[in-house]
């Protein structure tokens, strides 16, 4: 982990650490209350923003092991960004300073394997979520891992942002944020750093 601004990479460890709770069985989150809730009423202080797929395995308060106002998720699934998807994490970053933003993909994306069944056709249905997917495999081809495949989709996802978002990039710029690429193994439990 270098070249992170200290706060960001702490944050970040902390989320690891999170992780290996979370794999070992032993959650040690705390804020997970009606009190915690009061208590951040009237204003929020997320310490990371997490780009998630919105599949039911991924939940990124659970695997980081994260209590109540520590993260600012959006969800879409397939990770798909889009002029919402990226107003939603520039409103993190800019209105509520986060340090770190994660983008978590994850394995078996269903997602993932939707757009190389239908590539390179533009099906009626979905295609807000494809025309996020299909610059990925154009130039390339399918990809006989769908795994694979949404690893190299996280670093697109990366690409998009910094090319559509002056507030995202410019906070990469100034190191007041880092982007962390991830992956969410189904079978281990592990938040890999890609």
């Amino acid at each position: 982990m270098k070249n992170i601004p200290t706060v960001a990479k702490q944050e970040l460890e902390k989320l690891l650490t999170g992780n290996k709770n979370f794999i070992a069985g032993r959650p040690t989150a705390k804020n997970m209350c009606l009190k915690t809730l009061q208590n951040l009423a009237l204003y929020q202080e997320p310490y990371a923003c997490v780009l998630s797929c919105s599949d039911s395995r991924v939940v990124p308060e659970i695997i980081f092991d994260c209590g109540i106002g520590e993260l600012f998720v959006v969800r879409v699934a397939g990770i798909a960004v889009g002029p919402n998807v990226k107003e939603s994490i520039e409103y993190a970053v800019k209105k509520l300073h986060v340090p770190l933003l994660i983008l978590l993909g994850h394995d078996d994306c269903g997602v993932m394997k939707y757009a190389n069944e239908q590539y390179p056709n533009m099906p009626d249905n979905f295609q807000s979520i494809l025309k996020s997917v299909y610059p990925v495999i154009d130039g390339v081809g399918k990809f006989d891992c769908n795994n694979k495949f949404a690893q190299k989709h996280t670093f697109w996802v990366e690409d998009y942002l910094m090319q559509n978002s002056d507030i995202i990039r410019n906070s990469v710029e100034k190191n007041k944020l880092y982007i962390a690429k991830c992956h969410f193994n189904h079978h281990s439990g592990e938040v890999i750093l890609l």
